[in-house]
């Protein structure tokens, strides 16, 4: 019996080309209305993991379920493969078309017919801060505006799956903050959204849940806030008006503190603590009252580069 309530259920899905094994008998779960994101190194098998959930590419073996209905590439299912929406990260604009006739273009496509066509255009390019660009011609955008305007002829027919494959790919800062915010707006309209890049400072603010490929196989999938909880140590970063070593000196005094390290500021020092948020205020108590004169005291965790790069090492090892 299949769920409901899984927008992503995938069954040993095993892809070969070959004797290479790009994706190795992956179960993957995805619940309605999440985003998750997708992590691994180049030939992890996170883009033909992606194919294959948007029907670009044949599973060897496996299968895939999209809101409980079985994927399959041939002609069977025609509806479920429209409510699809599938960005890879080459897919070629018309440079010659200006903004809208593309979008209408891609509209046409899956049937949308007037007055909602029009309607949907206006919504998509206002969604995409493109309307002011409606009438330019696709050569005369910068790569973010191009990258936005692909995004909308992915959402053009309302897909229930968003499938998005190294979207800000050479992206510069303002142009990824900018699609962040899309992304954003979509995941909170609850649309389930499946996302792989290598910006993992994008991943942790936007998803929900992440998963880890490694050669084909899928090692880790979690919520972030299990994985940070499993995996992420804490930090404190403590700054001192005084001596660092007084500070030091100090810090030896709690079992609680498993080990430190200094920082570029000569006052300031990284410290790695296993207590509690209870045991956190104590520290800071029994600071002051040891006369240390504290400037920052702010407590934080290893962000999900550094969970990600253990991990791959744990592999390694």
């Amino acid at each position: 019996m299949v769920t409901k309530e899984l927008a992503i259920d995938t069954r040993g899905l095993t892809k070969q080309f070959d004797r290479h094994i790009a994706v190795n008998d992956l179960h993957l779960q995805v619940a309605s209305g999440e985003t998750y994101g997708l992590i691994g190194p180049n030939g992890a098998g996170k883009t033909t993991l992606i194919r294959m959930l948007a029907t670009a590419e044949e599973p060897t073996t496996g299968e895939i379920y999209i809101n409980g209905d079985r994927l399959q590439r041939d002609s069977s299912n025609p509806t479920l493969k429209r409510r699809l929406g599938y960005l890879p990260d080459d897919f070629p604009l018309y440079d010659d078309l200006n903004v809208w006739d593309y979008l209408d273009y891609f509209a046409r496509l899956y049937y949308l017919r007037q007055p909602r066509r029009s309607q949907r255009l206006y919504e998509v390019l206002e969604l995409v801060q493109l309307t002011n660009k409606r009438n330019s011609q696709i050569s005369t955008l910068s790569r973010g505006m191009k990258q936005r305007l692909s995004l909308a002829r992915t959402i053009i027919h309302e897909p229930i799956l968003l499938l998005l494959d190294e979207p800000v790919s050479g992206l510069d800062p303002i142009a990824r903050m900018q699609f962040r915010e899309i992304i954003k707006t979509l995941r909170e309209a609850g649309m389930t959204i499946l996302i792989s890049s290598h910006v993992l400072s994008d991943l942790a603010e936007l998803c929900t849940s992440v998963g880890i490929m490694e050669l084909g196989y899928l090692v880790e999938s979690a919520s972030l806030d299990q994985l940070y909880q499993r995996l992420s140590r804490q930090q404190i970063i403590i700054s001192t008006l005084g001596d660092r070593e007084e500070l030091q000196a100090e810090l030896r005094n709690h079992s609680q503190v498993e080990e430190w390290e200094k920082m570029p500021d000569p006052h300031s020092l990284r410290v790695y603590f296993s207590g509690t948020a209870e045991d956190n205020a104590n520290l800071l108590r029994a600071l002051v009252e040891a006369g240390i004169p504290l400037r920052e005291f702010h407590c934080t965790q290893e962000d999900l580069e550094t969970i990600f790069l253990k991990l791959g090492h744990k592999q390694a090892s």
